[in-house]
């Protein structure tokens, strides 16, 4: 047996289990209708809410900053990678979430892999939902601190664990904004009640609120009005922002101790200039107008509801994001690629991202759809739907 045969033995099980995914690959921008293989498709897989991805104005001020900056920083941020341009989203950051500081990381994931590791110690506890996202996940396994994972937005099952551990002085509690697969939003009142109650601190991953939920997308802490009590905010610009890196916002104190200690800040270079002035440009934009996230909530409920209507289940989405629920992996699969070759791109979603038995399309609306492009799409739902016996 050759020392690199167990590659091979786990590829063979993911195809027999319809587990393998193939990757398309997209032939140009990212936008609401993009070329696959040569193939003209509607997109519905991007977490480009809001349409910047391509938009000029983020163009153009990537472009600039490349000017003026350069390629790359040339280092991490501890030695000599920080630049004024990164000192500058860092404020705008600040400013647009309501918090004191922000320090910008080179991705969403950095941002939790940074800070969970960092603040929480071997003799302290960890409170995380079950169905939190992969980074908060890994994050919390770099840590020695204990862990406790409480059933998804279960506040009763939350307060008991709390109470049993109401002697341990540290305590942070861990969740998404906005959960990615469901789009379900996080009892974020309740998880502050309940903190404050039992003096722990909270975490919340906007990555999918920000943008979306919110004044002209400013969050969840901003949706449920919890300026102030929420200690820490982190999350990504990869998706409504359309350019890429991660951010945490809080307290002076709490940045600061990124800056000295977190271990993606001090060990990888900086964020290239083009895409932190693209950053820049996507906060400019929603500053001063919300034009962009109401057309994008539009959207949604328009999609939604008439998927509704044809009796297609979207779970419990309570965002733009539509998942079309259709049980088992094969048959996700099968809607996938019939709806691709009927030119709608929506990508299947199984086991292991989701528990066995709840596959699904998941749809991503976007700001930039236009009203023939949501036409188009249902039609194409309804077709494929009726084909495999999904609706009637």
């Amino acid at each position: 047996m050759g020392k690199q045969d167990f590659i091979d033995q786990t590829l063979a099980g993911l195809r027999e289990k319809g587990l393998y995914n193939t990757i398309r690959t997209i032939e140009g921008a990212n936008e609401s209708w993009v070329t696959i293989e040569g193939k003209r498709v509607l997109n519905l897989c991007s977490n480009n809410y809001l349409g910047f991805a391509n938009d000029e104005r983020l163009r153009a001020a990537a472009k600039k900053a490349i000017e003026d900056y350069g390629v790359g920083p040339g280092a991490v941020r501890s030695i000599a990678g920080t630049q004024s341009i990164h000192i500058e989203l860092e404020r705008r950051i600040a400013e647009f979430k309501g918090t004191e500081a922000a320090l910008s990381f080179q991705s969403g994931l950095y941002a939790n892999l940074a800070t969970i590791p960092l603040l929480m110690g071997k003799e302290d506890v960890l409170f995380t939902d079950e169905l939190n996202h992969a980074s908060i996940i890994d994050g919390v396994r770099l840590t020695k601190a204990q862990r406790v994972i409480f059933p998804h937005r279960d506040m009763a099952a939350l307060a008991e664990k709390l109470e049993e551990h109401k002697d341990i002085p540290k305590k942070l509690i861990i969740t998404d904004g906005v959960f990615s697969m469901d789009g379900d939003l996080a009892p974020l009142p309740a998880i502050v009640e309940l903190a404050e109650k039992f003096d722990a601190m909270v975490m919340v991953d906007d990555a999918h609120g920000e943008g979306v939920l919110g004044r002209s997308g400013r969050g969840i802490v901003d949706h449920f009005n919890l300026h102030g009590r929420v200690d820490i905010e982190g999350g990504t610009f990869s998706k409504a922002f359309g350019s890429m890196g991660g951010y945490v916002a809080g307290s002076e104190r709490l940045i600061e101790i990124l800056r000295q200690q977190a271990r993606p800040f001090l060990f990888s270079s900086a964020s290239t200039p083009a895409d932190v002035a693209g950053c820049i440009a996507a906060i400019d934009i929603l500053e001063e107008s919300d034009e962009p996230v109401r057309k994008l909530w539009a959207n949604g409920d328009y999609f939604k509801a008439k998927l509704q209507e044809f009796g297609f289940d979207t779970g419990e989405s309570e965002t733009p994001i539509t998942p079309v629920m259709l049980g088992e992996a094969d048959t996700a699969w099968a809607f996938s690629k019939r709806l691709f070759e009927e030119d709608v791109f929506a990508t299947a979603i199984a086991f292991p991202t989701v528990p066995r038995g709840k596959a699904r399309i998941r749809a991503m609306l976007s700001a930039a759809h236009t009203q023939e492009d949501l036409d188009f799409s249902v039609e194409t739902f309804v077709k494929v739907g009726r084909e495999l016996g999904v609706i009637s």
